[in-house]
């Protein structure tokens, strides 16, 4: 299976993996074979990247965490971000429960701790879990999915960087609910299909603080964890948001949070552009260590992602078009590829030839390829 952009999908076609809608329910099952009516229904959830089965592999590309594992975090985000916003719109109300809403609160809050739990579990029972790019977002359904994201990039990360068991569940909560000021950003301001004026970046820019603010009143949440939703955003040189706080003065966990939402941003389709390639998006995190990033932990990310996962079609230097069968810890740019296409180059090779890029330095990839 492989992941490709929507627009390269067509009729005929068998699904990969199943496609969920906004709540969580199933849309389309994996192994469907996928319609002009099919395309059209996943166009309207505003999904733009599908996973299909293709001939030149029979690999199954399995995510860090379970798929319904997955499907319940996002939906326990959902759950708690909703709570919060409704806090925000009724509270002034004279017959506003508090007491009831702080019960409600805690639950959700509970609910995230348990996800949290279990993220951790799975991850840390992988031996040499690297970060992939395998599920299939929803523009609609865009914070939770990036939430989560987020969460398993950085707990990746946080096992790179031999992080202990608390540590890693407060690095984890921190992670999830980070964007949780989001919600009271108009969404049409957030959802903007195009560039934000400066007054309307000043006004997502608020979500730090305002989702702060409000996890201070939340006795569950630590000090820590509620830091990585106020500074996920500053940055290295002190040029970032709210506060410009700068270096070691920013909270280790919000440091790794800051990559792992900067990379999880940069490979997902916004309102505003088309996700970025997961290599282009792998050369931006280390070319901005030091000034935007921790370099420390930009080491730790280079070391933990995949930027080319099995059964990516890739486009060598050579002219050969390959599939990618196998990749190295530590050499996330040099994987393994089997030629399907040979290139007109003197130095292409034979189709069916497997070429390490780990021991063939002279081979790089060019781009990734949709079609051939």
């Amino acid at each position: 299976m492989r992941l490709i952009p929507i627009e390269f999908s067509k009729p005929g076609d068998c699904l990969a993996k199943t496609i969920f809608d906004n709540d969580g329910r199933v849309l389309l099952r994996e192994g469907v074979i996928l319609t002009e009516i099919f395309l059209i229904r996943i166009r309207r959830l505003k999904v733009y990247s599908i996973y299909i089965n293709y001939e030149y592999s029979d690999i199954i590309i399995e995510d860090v965490i379970k798929p319904e594992l997955r499907q319940n975090a996002i939906k326990a985000i959902k759950e708690t971000f909703y709570s919060f916003e409704k806090y925000s719109l009724y509270s002034s109300n004279t017959n506003f429960n508090e007491k009831k809403f702080a019960k409600e609160k805690q639950t959700y809050f509970e609910s995230i701790g348990c996800i949290a739990k279990d993220i951790i579990d799975e991850i840390i029972s992988k031996k040499n879990v690297m970060i992939n790019l395998v599920d299939i977002k929803s523009m609609d359904n865009y914070t939770y999915q990036h939430s989560v994201n987020v969460a398993v990039i950085s707990l990746v990360l946080g096992v790179q960087l031999q992080l202990n068991q608390n540590d890693l569940y407060t690095l984890c909560m921190g992670a999830l609910i980070h964007d949780i000021g989001k919600v009271l950003i108009p969404k049409d301001i957030v959802l903007k299909p195009g560039p934000l004026t400066h007054e309307e970046f000043e006004l997502i820019k608020q979500h730090t603080t305002k989702g702060y603010d409000y996890l201070k009143g939340c006795l569950d949440i630590s000090a820590p964890t509620r830091i990585v939703a106020l500074q996920h955003h500053e940055k290295m040189d002190g040029h970032g948001y709210p506060d410009n706080v700068k270096n070691k003065s920013i909270n280790r966990f919000a440091r790794i949070v800051a990559i792992a939402d900067v990379y999880d941003a940069l490979t997902s389709d916004r309102p505003y552009r088309k996700a970025m390639s997961p290599n282009d998006a792998v050369e931006y995190i280390p070319a901005h260590g030091d000034t935007q990033f921790d370099y420390e932990m930009v080491k730790a990310f280079s070391k933990a992602v995949v930027p080319y996962p099995p059964e990516t079609l890739v486009k060598l230097n050579t002219g050969d078009i390959g599939v990618v069968t196998a990749v190295f810890p530590n050499f996330g740019l040099r994987p393994e590829v089997k030629i399907i296409k040979r290139g007109s180059a003197a130095n292409s090779r034979e189709v069916g030839s497997p070429v390490s890029l780990v021991d063939q330095l002279d081979i790089v990839i060019q781009n990734i390829e949709f079609a051939i």
